[in-house]
């Protein structure tokens, strides 16, 4: 049962001890107006922080814990807000901790193939940063242009390229973070290879900000391919595209994309994008292939060949960089453009096993068509990890949340997870109880006690 947490409410003394922990003008907000941006993030739940304290770092971050700690004034950690579960959403008040100003690049290590990292830094600037250098960190969530690292870290973000790649949990050695306690915490090692020890790291990872707050990272970095080839696969019907899926994934050569389209984004995306989609394709997919030349020459036609059934339309190279940007812009055009359809969405990202995924569509289809509801499917096919979109009208709240719980009932039914990639966060907590039985989750509970024994770090999130 979750526990009824009783947090101090915040006083003038405390903003003005916040204020001598991190003294820079602008680092601690206080007025409602100035903490109103910090109270959502992209789940649209909200609540207010009581006082908003933009770190700087390492030592701040031990500092202001201990603080909170002293006080027992809850604390949420925060990176841009991109989330879409509500685990940024301060719903105890007390002090939102922003490490959005901790975005220095420390260390680039080109021998290694490693980046150290601040918390803050964004995605997208990783990526620029390494590029030069012929490297790269693999996850790529669509907002990386905006998501920090440290957001990164606390959900295990992932995108397109996790089906060759991993999730971020594959990417990374070794964490700097501060516990519930102020004690700073070093996890992991500077090398590939270690078992020294339990691997507190991946333990971190996906924990969301439950246990530690991150403020640095080192990532395991890994060279950009000589080549690549993308290709837009049309299908006739969304089974035609999954079973093509299938048959992508059973033989040898991984793509490192694979993602997947139904016929209402396939609609979409003809009547509000470039591409150039006819009027018999139902679905589609997106699939990459990455290494050298004649790596990418080979995988290109065992994929070709695995993904021609008989519902099969059309298979169009994209040669130009232009026509690689435009497909992929279209991908993310595509939540935005979901917003517009209906006047309300829910956005969930459950995950099944590949083999499973004609099962789920259908399943999918059928939950919606029982409801009368719009239910879109799109997302990263390679991984068994769809989005999928609830669209309906205010009067079908009811009908809306009745048919997520029948497709998280239909997920945990195929072998499946509530969430691929998007985390727990406060929607999906009570639905987690439904996946893990309870000695695990009394054992992570009991790890939340050993990290943060006052319950100060992002309570209420994550777990039932």
């Amino acid at each position: 049962m979750q526990p009824d947490f009783k947090y101090t409410p915040l006083t003038s003394n405390h903003v003005k001890q916040l204020q001598a922990i991190c003294p820079q003008p602008g680092q601690v907000l206080s007025e409602p107006a100035d903490c109103l941006p910090y109270g959502c993030d992209n789940s649209r739940q909200y609540a207010l922080p009581e006082a908003v304290v933009l770190v700087q770092t390492h030592e701040e971050v031990v500092a202001l814990v201990e603080f909170c700690r002293a006080h027992h004034l809850a604390i949420t950690p925060r990176g841009r807000g991109t989330n879409t579960t509500g685990a940024a959403v301060p719903i105890h008040g007390g002090v939102v901790v922003s490490l959005e100003k901790m975005d220095k690049i420390l260390e680039l290590n080109t021998v290694n193939r490693t980046v150290h990292a601040q918390a803050g830094v964004s995605n997208q600037a990783i990526q620029d940063y390494c590029a030069p250098h012929q490297l790269f960190w693999p996850p790529d969530p669509s907002s990386a242009a905006y998501c920090t690292l440290g957001g990164n870290l606390a959900c295990n973000a992932a995108g397109p390229r996790a089906v060759k790649y991993g999730t971020t949990r594959d990417s990374v050695l070794r964490l700097k973070a501060v516990a519930g306690t102020g004690e700073t915490l070093m996890s992991g090692a500077l090398t590939s290879k270690s078992v020294a020890g339990l691997d507190l790291t991946r333990l971190l990872i996906g924990s969301e900000g439950t246990l530690a707050i991150i403020t640095e990272a080192v990532l395991q970095l890994r060279t950009v391919p000589s080549a690549k080839q993308t290709l837009q696969l049309c299908y006739r019907s969304v089974q035609s595209a999954l079973a093509a899926v299938c048959d992508i994934m059973k033989q040898p050569e991984t793509p490192c994309t694979l993602e997947f389209f139904d016929d209402t984004c396939v609609e979409l995306l003809r009547q509000h994008t470039q591409l150039d989609i006819d009027k018999q394709v139902n679905a589609m997919l997106i699939v990459e292939a990455d290494g050298s030349a004649l790596a990418v020459r080979h995988a290109i036609e065992a994929i070709q060949s695995a993904s021609a059934n008989p519902g099969w339309c059309s298979t169009q190279h994209a040669i130009e960089p232009s026509d690689v940007e435009c497909l992929w812009s279209a991908r993310k055009m595509l939540s935005p453009l979901l917003r517009n359809f209906k006047p309300c969405k829910i956005n969930e990202d459950i995950v099944v096993p590949i083999s499973e995924l004609v099962n789920l569509v259908q399943g999918i289809k059928t939950i919606g068509e029982r409801r009368s509801l719009s239910i879109v499917n799109f997302g990263h096919a390679g991984n068994g990890n769809l989005h999928v979109n609830i669209l309906y009208h205010p009067p079908q709240e009811e009908q809306a949340q009745q048919a997520l719980s029948e497709i998280f009932s239909l997920s945990l039914k195929l072998n499946g997870s509530v969430s691929g990639e998007h985390g727990i966060g406060l929607s999906k907590r009570e639905v987690l109880a439904r996946e893990l039985d309870s000695n695990a989750l009394a054992i992570m509970q009991a790890l939340t006690k050993v990290f943060d024994p006052d319950a100060i770090l992002n309570r209420g999130k994550a777990l039932p």
